[in-house]
């Protein structure tokens, strides 16, 4: 089996106007920035994050705090589906209580990564409140988790990938829905 590129579902332009009315929806719903911080999941997450805060603080000249949640060690297959995790740091550098916490992540899936960093939050407080942004939300959950603020959302099936190229990693911005295939070869 091979993943082959299906589709570019979005460009650098389009992952642009996704973030921007994405932070505009973050500080309309939070009434302003003072009370929200954005937390990213490793890797992807932490980067659309990072975006996040500099787009709210562009609108409400605040800058929210920044922190980043590595999964590793919460994901309930680690042992199983990892044969040698690397574990990542989880950097939260502010209190959690009484936060509005924005969980930031690329690909919203089965709802395991988001099931896995909310674990991974309480072991560091309790936050006010946590929402989910989610750059692309490719359905087919098998947890009931749902985003807040979504890029968009592409309707995928169990063959289907999606993946997030950004500049962070050194690629060019854009998402791309994949499809495995088999190879057939008489």
């Amino acid at each position: 089996m091979q993943l082959v590129d299906r589709q570019e579902v979005a460009d650098s332009a389009a992952i642009a106007r996704m973030l921007r009315r994405m932070a505009n929806e973050i500080v309309e719903r939070n009434q302003g920035a003072s009370s929200i911080a954005l937390v990213g999941i490793r890797t992807g997450g932490l980067h659309l994050a990072e975006r996040l805060v500099e787009l709210v603080h562009s609108i409400e000249n605040h800058r929210p705090p920044l922190g980043a949640v590595d999964i590793t060690l919460y994901r309930d297959d680690v042992f199983v589906g990892l044969p040698r995790p690397q574990v990542g740091t989880t950097e939260l550098p502010f209190r959690l209580a009484g936060v509005n916490i924005v969980l930031v992540d690329d690909v919203l899936f089965t709802g395991r990564t988001v099931r896995a960093a909310l674990d991974a939050l309480m072991d560091y407080g309790r936050p006010r409140q946590v929402q989910l942004a989610t750059l692309v939300d490719r359905g087919m959950r098998e947890l009931p988790i749902a985003a807040d603020y979504i890029g968009v959302t592409v309707d995928t099936t169990a063959n289907d990938s999606i993946r997030v190229f950004l500049k962070e990693q050194g690629e060019e911005d854009r998402v791309v829905l994949r499809t495995r295939r088999s190879d057939e070869s008489n």
